[in-house]
């Protein structure tokens, strides 16, 4: 989904040491990691400017605004998240199940990384959605589609394999595994535990018609 992104305004350089080149990235990467923490509305622009070493001043050098900064976000998490995906429900060194099942494993791994203080970034903001930007609805939805297509991609895959019964409608258990996916995030979340990750995951394929 093509968005045209508020131009950067004019400011000071960064004074910040140059080891890193690219403090854009820096600050998104940094972004990232509070808003999949703590969300949008919440999230402070001194906390991650801090965490990077970038005076306040700097950020509009950056970008425009807290929003601006927002979208640019979004995008990286989107085409992290998309390359993660593909990494294991096009891995056709493994049967087609057997990739949800992978990809499961590796975000739960993520999850237990980081003491479950961080969920999915779609997922927080999706809680949000009344109080976000104009417009971060809309490409959520979008982004929520994108997952969607690539799970009913591997599905059809299983059938095409025999894994999947060839009546089974891949668009509709796509859908469903994001939004039981998504619920499991917030619930491992909360107890601090994989238990609704691997409870999830096992129901959703267990339920799959053969």
């Amino acid at each position: 989904m093509e968005k045209t992104l508020p131009k950067k305004r004019r400011g000071r350089p960064p004074k910040v040491p140059r080891d890193d080149i690219d403090t854009r990235a820096a600050l998104i990467r940094s972004g990232t990691e509070v808003l999949t923490e703590q969300g949008f509305a919440v999230s402070g622009i001194d906390g991650i400017l801090k965490r990077v070493g970038v005076p306040k001043g700097s950020f509009y050098y950056y970008f425009s605004s807290k929003e601006a900064f927002g979208y640019a976000i979004l995008e990286h998490y989107a085409n992290y998240f998309a390359k993660k995906l593909d990494s294991h429900l096009l891995n056709d060194s493994l049967p087609p199940l057997q990739r949800i099942s992978a990809f499961v494993a590796d975000a739960k791994e993520g999850m237990q990384r980081h003491s479950f203080q961080r969920g999915c970034l779609v997922g927080n903001l999706g809680q949000e959605a009344n109080v976000l930007p104009q417009g971060y609805r809309a490409w959520l939805q979008e982004t929520l589609k994108d997952w969607q297509q690539r799970m009913a991609y591997c599905l059809r895959e299983a059938q095409q394999m025999g894994e999947l019964s060839q009546s089974a409608d891949c668009d509709r258990l796509a859908e469903a595994f994001w939004i039981g996916w998504e619920g499991a995030v917030m619930r491992a979340r909360l107890e601090a535990t994989a238990r609704p990750l691997d409870t999830f995951v096992e129901t959703f394929l267990d339920g799959l018609p053969r």
